[in-house]
């Protein structure tokens, strides 16, 4: 044993936690586009389940009314008759553009926030 060295030295060089940063900055370089596509794909899914609803409840008002058109307003509410349940915002999108619904509409449109338009084929 060498009395001169005692103690072995103990810890991590400058040099390994640098390369422990740049691995951990590579991952999340990776993983951050992947989150926000999830997190896009997800609120836009949710956004045209909410038209497949309200085209949905629209048929069925219409059907059962009589009527030829109906508004989104009409659909959702706490009347005997919900066609529709309450609809949740995702991403700001306005669905009160949805005014006139006939049997005649073959397509659902509402605008994001950010401008992007999502389409609904009924």
């Amino acid at each position: 044993m060498n009395k001169n060295h005692k103690h072995a030295a103990k810890g991590f060089t400058l040099v390994e936690i640098m390369i422990v940063v740049v691995i951990i900055g590579l991952l999340a370089a990776m993983a951050i586009p992947a989150f926000n596509k999830v997190r896009y794909t997800s609120r836009y899914k949710a956004i045209v389940n909410n038209l497949r609803q309200i085209s949905s409840g629209a048929q069925q008002y219409m059907l059962e009314q009589g009527s030829s058109a109906v508004s989104e307003t009409q659909l959702e509410g706490t009347s005997s008759f919900n066609y529709v349940r309450p609809i949740a915002i995702v991403n700001g999108e306005t669905y009160s553009t949805l005014t006139n619904i006939t049997s005649a509409t073959t397509q659902l449109s509402v605008s994001e926030t950010d401008g992007t338009i999502v389409t609904f084929n009924m």
